[in-house]
This record gives C-alpha cells, sequence and structure tokens, in this order.
C-alpha cells in the first residue's frame, strides 16, 4: 500500500487534538488499509471480515449494498470465487471528521484474474472508506463504497 504524504496545502488529519494525535491515527487507519489491501490480494475473506464492524456496509457498483458481516462474508466468498486481485491501494486523503470517525479517500491500481477464463484484466478503482473506531479503540471499516476508473468499454 502506497502511503499518504502530506503535501503543502494538504491536511492529512484534521482533529482537536495534537500533531502527534493526528499522525497516531493515521498509522492506526493505513495500517488496517495494509491488513485489507493484503487480505484481498490472498482472497482472504476471515482477514477481510476482520477489517470491518460487525454492522459494516459494503457497497459495490451495480449491486444492492451489503450489510452486516454474514452479508459481507457472503458477498467476498463470491467475488474471490469470481476474481483473483493483484492490486495496491493508495491512500490520497484521511479525514478524522470526529474522535470515533475518520473517511480515507484512496485509489487503487494493478490486475485482476478472471478465474473462470483464467484471463488477467488491468484493474483501477476509487474507493471511499468511512471509518469508526469502536469501544476497544481499534478503527474498522463502517462503509465501503468504489467505482472504476478505467474507461468504459466501447
Amino acid at each position: 500500500m502506497k502511503k499518504l504524504v502530506k503535501s503543502a496545502g494538504h491536511t492529512s488529519a484534521n482533529t482537536a487534538g495534537s500533531t502527534a494525535d493526528a499522525a497516531s491515527v493515521q498509522a492506526d487507519i493505513e495500517g488496517v488499509l495494509q491488513t485489507y489491501e493484503t487480505a484481498l490480494n490472498a482472497s482472504d475473506i476471515d482477514t477481510v471480515l476482520s477489517v470491518f464492524a460487525p454492522d459494516g456496509v459494503f457497497m459495490a457498483p451495480n449491486s444492492p449494498s451489503t450489510v452486516g458481516a454474514d452479508a459481507i462474508r457472503a458477498a467476498y466468498t463470491g467475488i474471490f470465487q469470481a476474481i483473483t486481485f493483484e492490486t495496491v491501494l493508495t491512500v490520497e486523503e484521511l479525514v478524522q471528521v470526529a474522535r470515533d470517525w475518520a473517511f480515507v479517500r484512496t485509489s487503487s491500481n494493478g490486475h485482476v484474474t478472471v478465474n473462470a477464463i483464467k484471463q488477467r484484466v488491468p484493474d483501477a478503482n476509487h474507493e471511499l472508506f468511512i471509518f469508526q473506531r469502536g469501544d476497544d479503540d481499534a478503527w474498522k471499516i463502517a462503509r465501503y463504497a468504489f467505482a472504476s476508473t478505467n474507461p468504459a468499454p466501447h
């Protein structure tokens, strides 16, 4: 995973606390995203589920929202049966909007292999993650939506 590099004019985390608190939140959330990226590329459903909140929502294009751990498990089971990922997430923006809430805008690039026909094709997306910090102080994905940035087929 490529991590956010703070640049002039770009706010990587907004918090009511100190810069050290903001850096800690950023590191914690980027760690969750690294775990997600690794699990996605390994088709590891249990680890994918570990980064989602129990009542998390997964919103894939052209599909109804998937709500809760059981539904998310079923969705990723189907995804991993259909395709295999080779992707890298890049954190573009990370903003803590409240003590226990943050959003992260990412982009991803790589390839997927369509398992049924063993065809490897380019894959690129932009993603929006909403994170919630639980009672155990662990950040989890509360909401996740993505859309392809590949050109539409002609």
